[in-house]
């Protein structure tokens, strides 16, 4: 039997990957899993009731793209949150987690060709995996664009030579970014947006992190969009409530932009989709409508940025990030950490080079490893400081 080349390439993924690193060996201390960022804050304790008030509805097929209501909803958030107005029924689409439409996006959107050659998208390198699989996908080449401290932890898309950017379909970005938590400011934005508009490709903002900061929000590409005048078919941002409101078993997100991609986006997913359970999606609807457990939910990371910040005063390049809720914490070697800290400790992290790619002989994860800060702050303080005396020495 023959098998598709395009993913022949792809390592495993980062989590059986850690698993064939630490299972063969018994943790040095309680284990406190800090690899992976589910949140374990609480949801809002008026989710169950929802769901119970509409679970006949599970008896229905969903609304494809969306209930009017959950797409108002989104719309209103989007306009209070960026002072953005979007037309709930051309211009959002509710996704199954943004996964889904971070991985769908490609086939709905990049084309076979630019200019009678292989398509390029650009991915920030760490990244978010989907993002590569989506490109090799529909045939695309991925160009992995380092996000290193050297650069804020932001890719300089811009240094591509123009021979690649002529070639570009789409740039994937994450910002808050994960790993690293870097924010990409107005100027940024603005800046990426004016190369695709040269260059002619599609801005695809993944800010699913976008609602846990230290104290300024962080800007959308969107209203940046709009500030500068950009085409409306040019960027397309993805949200989420997994992080937003601690329900990652909900799997709702949103994809919104300009009506036309939106449309073709919508036509696939009528053919492809795996659109929200009609009863999860009432929920949607009112934890959209709801910030007052967003704005809670933002205070206890923010605790959580003091806490790191002070286990990690005075050792260089540690410390908490200005948003979402990984620490990227320098090392010499990400999978000898990991494993280090495992045996010695019982505390389980992510080698950084498990998010990232080799390119020329350069993986820009290699000398890090990611700790996610959803744990109790009691338990997060306690990891945080086993991590830092067994790595760094003991303060």
């Amino acid at each position: 039997m023959q098998f598709p080349a395009r993913f022949s390439n792809l390592p495993e993924y980062a989590f059986p990957r850690l698993r064939s690193l630490l299972d063969a060996h018994a943790p040095g201390g309680e284990p406190l899993h800090m690899s992976i960022g589910e949140p374990k804050h609480a949801f809002p304790d008026w989710v169950g009731a929802i769901l119970s008030e509409n679970v006949t509805e599970f008896a229905k097929y969903p609304a494809n793209d969306g209930t009017p209501e959950l797409l108002t909803a989104i719309s209103d958030w989007l306009t209070r949150r960026y002072g953005v107005s979007v037309d709930p029924a051309r211009q959002v689409m509710a996704l199954n987690g943004t996964r889904e439409g971070l991985y769908n996006v490609a086939a709905a959107l990049f084309p076979e060709d630019k200019r009678g050659k292989r398509p390029v998208v650009l991915i920030p390198n760490p990244f978010y995996q989907v993002y590569a699989v989506a490109a090799l996908s529909v045939g695309a080449e991925p160009v992995f664009v380092p996000a290193t401290a050297e650069t804020g932890f932001l890719p300089d898309f811009a240094s591509l030579p123009d021979d690649v950017l002529e070639r570009t379909v789409a740039a994937y970005l994450c910002s808050p970014s994960n790993p690293q938590g870097a924010v990409a400011s107005r100027d940024y934005w603005a800046d990426l947006i004016r190369l695709a508009e040269t260059h002619d490709f599609l801005v695809l903002a993944d800010e699913c992190y976008s609602e846990i900061y230290r104290d300024t929000p962080p800007p959308g590409a969107l209203e940046v969009a709009r500030d500068t005048g950009a085409d409306p078919e040019r960027v397309l941002t993805f949200h989420s409530l997994s992080k937003r409101s601690n329900l990652p078993g909900l799997r709702s997100g949103f994809v919104a932009g300009g009506p036309e991609c939106m449309a073709r986006i919508k036509r696939l997913r009528a053919y492809s989709g795996a659109p929200l359970p009609q009863p999860l999606q009432r929920v949607a609807e009112k934890v959209w409508a709801d910030e007052a457990h967003v704005a809670e939910n933002r205070r206890l990371y923010q605790r959580k940025y003091e806490i790191a910040d002070e286990v990690f005063d005075g050792i260089d390049g540690c410390g908490a990030p200005d948003a979402g809720f990984f620490l990227w914490l320098p090392v010499e070697d990400g999978e000898a950490a990991a494993l280090k800290l495992w045996r010695e400790t019982g505390v389980r992290v992510l080698p950084g080079a498990y998010l990232a790619r080799e390119v020329d002989g350069f993986n820009p994860g290699a000398g890090y490893i990611r700790a996610a800060m959803v744990a109790t702050e009691q338990d997060m303080a306690r990891g945080l400081t086993a991590l830092r005396d067994c790595l760094y020495g003991t303060r």
